[in-house]
């Protein structure tokens, strides 16, 4: 069984982790459920990692909290859904790779509830879209935005840390980061695309798509 949390509010980010690593090790040990985690945050940045120092150009906008998951800096805050994933990938597989392969697959399948194609990116970690609508790249090519970010922990094969998703944060926050070390592209929102989603739509279409993805979901 996956149990769904759902917290309202925003959720300070060093209780988020304490719990998290609480959980991961419950379901380690067999004492608790896998569980799924949705929650917003205040605004704020973290550094996986990959992190580079350079890559973080206003230090002073929001605070930064060095985390032990995959990847470089991201941005957290109020409009973007926060997904932290504690599943058991060792019964799951043991395959770390498939098992991101799968996280990918599930933002994706949840976009498309929406008509939005989130596409993958060799060399560029998480769930882009086209935009044709903007100018061309500076290599010629059709623009592209990043919807959501991927970055995960294992500890004794149970993930944690997860998934974000923007909904309609400030886009502007963005700016104190290099999102992910890229510089050529820019972000999104399902708002910013002209959806007038809501936070509870997203979760019904998260929680529809993760059991089309994951043959256990709940």
């Amino acid at each position: 069984m996956v149990e769904w949390i759902i917290s309202d509010g925003l959720t300070d980010y060093d209780t988020a982790c304490r719990a998290m690593e609480e959980r991961a090790a419950a379901i380690a040990e067999g004492r608790a459920d896998e569980a799924i985690w949705l929650l917003e945050h205040p605004p704020l940045y973290t550094a996986g990692t990959s992190a580079k120092p350079q890559d973080l150009v206003d230090p002073d906008r929001f605070p930064v909290y060095p985390t032990k998951r995959g990847g470089q800096y991201t941005y957290h805050g109020p409009g973007q859904r926060v997904v932290y994933v504690m599943l058991n990938v060792g019964q799951r597989g043991h395959d770390v790779r498939r098992f991101v392969q799968q996280l990918e697959e599930w933002v994706i399948a949840t976009l498309a509830e929406f008509n939005v194609t989130g596409e993958i990116r060799e060399g560029r970690v998480g769930v882009w879209v086209a935009r044709p609508d903007k100018p061309l790249t500076a290599s010629g090519a059709v623009a592209e935005d990043k919807i959501a970010a991927i970055g995960i922990r294992l500890r004794k094969w149970v993930s944690f840390h997860g998934i974000s998703i923007n909904v309609d944060p400030d886009l502007g926050h963005f700016g104190g980061i290099v999102p992910c070390g890229i510089t050529e592209h820019g972000v999104t929102s399902l708002v910013d695309l002209g959806l007038p989603v809501t936070m509870a739509d997203l979760d019904v279409a998260l929680r529809r798509a993760f059991t089309q993805v994951f043959q256990n979901g709940a």
